[in-house]
């Protein structure tokens, strides 16, 4: 599938520290330096696209790949699209259009959303709809181990084997479950959270062909499929190194991911799991339900600065709840402004000990906020200080370290 265009890195001299993340689930971690690292971030359903949290999340992703790639590993990125879905179907039928045509539109819409915020294009943007063999091959395997079973038509994958690992009681998990596309009542399922892995055709849906019937897959199944064709390297005992996306998607997402391909491989699924906050809007979690979503195209057709976005969406830790509003847009205005400003100077303070001060906050849990800091503080300097003796020529190396480690590109 046609991407977005790619995102030139431009070459920086300070040296990198090693990169620390928070794991959701042992904390800390070091990512060692590799030839190779492998990243999957659960994609959009393209019904309603870009609000401001799916690009907080892309933009975490997008910070990591950076870091990486100028350690010079090489980054295999893959991100998925779930162009078939309930969510998808209600809307296209609500609009009364048609739902192949909606998630198309909706699809460019992203592509360009996340061009405009200069985010590095992933290896492979899989859509779920042109990967209905993979899928069908992997529920194949698990059926094969004695992981499936049928409820009328529909087909099931049971998890009892694998709650050991659940990260709450059954209880809240079954509550979650329930709210996040889950049928924890549905009669004759041996538990409650076994999720679907096929649905049958129902009320003329779209469907396709498959040895267990005409019909379409279950939501969890697909990112495993596409991540185990696009990214296992056969190496180690995990089949990928990194699994991210929003503080939403642990669980059941991927919880039951994980659980479906250490079914089918005897292997875990990543090595990492690095989730995102979530973004808030008018004192609540955007979201579709609430109404509340914020979307990137719209604030860009509005004359907002792309950059501007990246700036606001960088200004606080992206593990943390963030309130969007006028005031943080205003105020990221601003400083993207003085940082401009100071960048246009011929001559300006030494910028070396700030890249490396700058790099050295990313490596830190990827800390933008104190990163951002460090940048106003240079550019103030930079602005106030007259005396000549302490400038340099040295905004061209500035300019080009904070494109390349935070795609800020003024």
């Amino acid at each position: 599938m046609k991407i977005w265009p790619p995102v030139a890195l431009p070459p920086i001299s300070v040296q990198l520290p090693p990169l620390f993340l928070q794991d959701s689930n042992v904390g800390k971690v070091e990512v060692k330096k590799s030839r190779f690292f492998s990243m999957y971030v659960c994609g959009i359903t393209p019904y309603d696209a870009t609000h401001l949290g799916h690009a907080a999340t892309y933009l975490t992703f997008d910070l990591i790949n950076r870091y990486l790639s100028l350690e010079h590993t090489n980054v295999n990125f893959v991100e998925n699209v779930t162009d078939i879905d309930d969510p998808l179907l209600e809307r296209a039928s609500k609009t009364n259009q048609d739902w192949q045509q909606l998630a198309e539109d909706q699809l460019t819409l992203f592509k360009n959303d996340m061009s405009a915020l200069r985010i590095l294009p992933p290896d492979h943007l899989v859509k779920v709809t042109n990967s209905m063999d993979l899928i069908e091959k992997f529920i194949k395997g698990l059926e094969k181990g004695g992981h499936t079973y049928k409820v009328d038509n529909d087909l099931y994958f049971s998890v009892s084997d694998f709650l050991s690992e659940l990260p709450m009681a059954t209880d809240e998990a079954i509550s979650i479950f329930a709210e996040r596309g889950g049928d924890p009542t549905r009669a004759g399922k041996k538990h409650p959270l076994d999720p679907l892995l096929w649905l049958a055709n129902k009320n003329n849906e779209p469907g396709w062909d498959s040895v267990f019937g005409y019909g379409r897959p279950g939501w969890h199944v697909e990112c495993t499929a596409i991540a185990l064709e696009y990214l296992d390297r056969e190496e180690a005992d995990f089949v990928i190194d990194m699994q991210g996306g929003g503080s939403d998607l642990i669980f059941p997402h991927h919880f039951m991911s994980a659980a479906l391909i250490n079914a089918l491989t005897n292997r875990k699924f990543a090595k990492l799991f690095i989730h995102t906050g979530m973004v808030g809007f008018q004192g609540e979690k955007m979201s579709k339900s609430k109404g509340n979503l914020v979307f990137v195209s719209k604030l860009i057709s509005q004359g907002v600065d792309p950059i501007v976005i990246r700036w606001a969406l960088l200004s606080d830790h992206y593990q943390s709840y963030r309130e969007w509003n006028e005031e943080l847009l205003n105020s990221s205005q601003s400083e993207v402004n003085l940082v401009r400003e100071a960048l246009s100077k011929s001559e300006v303070l030494p910028s070396t000990q700030y890249l490396q001060q700058i790099a050295s906050a990313i490596a830190s849990n990827l800390d933008t906020k104190l990163a951002l800091n460090l940048i106003l503080d240079w550019s103030q300097k930079s602005i106030a200080v007259q005396e000549s003796s302490n400038l340099v020529n040295s905004a061209g190396e500035m300019a080009r370290g904070l494109d390349a480690l935070l795609g800020l590109s003024f």
